[in-house]
């Protein structure tokens, strides 16, 4: 082997060793992205919206979520009137106020004897009565 290689070899061995003592390592610790497995929790909105946004997936029932199946708007609003007809009815009651409520599918009398609520709700297809009473109240 002659000089010149020998001593570039060495060189290049002490440069290297020299080197060692100015590296330092610490350990390494793994932390967690999701906050499912001990992540930060404000990760979470990133990585949903991340998700969101790679899914190209188009739900085929998307378009029929918009309605509700078998009922029209129609029917709709005839549920909301009668839902807001049954609450007024009800209203009434602490003023002294008593009534009835008829409708396709049932009857509701309210009655009021001086504190004692009776409350008569009637099934118009089956005729079956449910009766609700509540005692103490103040008119």
């Amino acid at each position: 082997m002659n000089k010149k290689t020998f001593s570039q070899r060495t060189g290049i061995w002490l440069l290297g060793l020299g080197s060692c003592g100015l590296v330092h390592a610490t350990e390494l610790v793994y932390t967690p992205i999701n906050p499912s497995f001990g992540g930060n929790p404000l990760n979470g909105t990133w990585l949903l919206n991340n998700a969101q946004a790679q899914n190209d997936f188009d739900d085929p029932d998307l378009k029929n979520r918009a309605a509700v199946p078998g009922t029209s708007a129609l029917e709709r609003f005839t549920s909301q009137l009668q839902s807001r007809l049954l609450g007024q009815l009800l209203d009434n009651i602490s003023t002294g106020n008593t009534g009835s409520l008829s409708t396709d599918s049932f009857i509701v009398n309210v009655i009021d004897d001086s504190g004692a609520l009776s409350i008569e709700v009637t099934d118009r297809a089956s005729g079956e009565v449910s009766e609700i009473k509540v005692n103490g109240l103040n008119p």
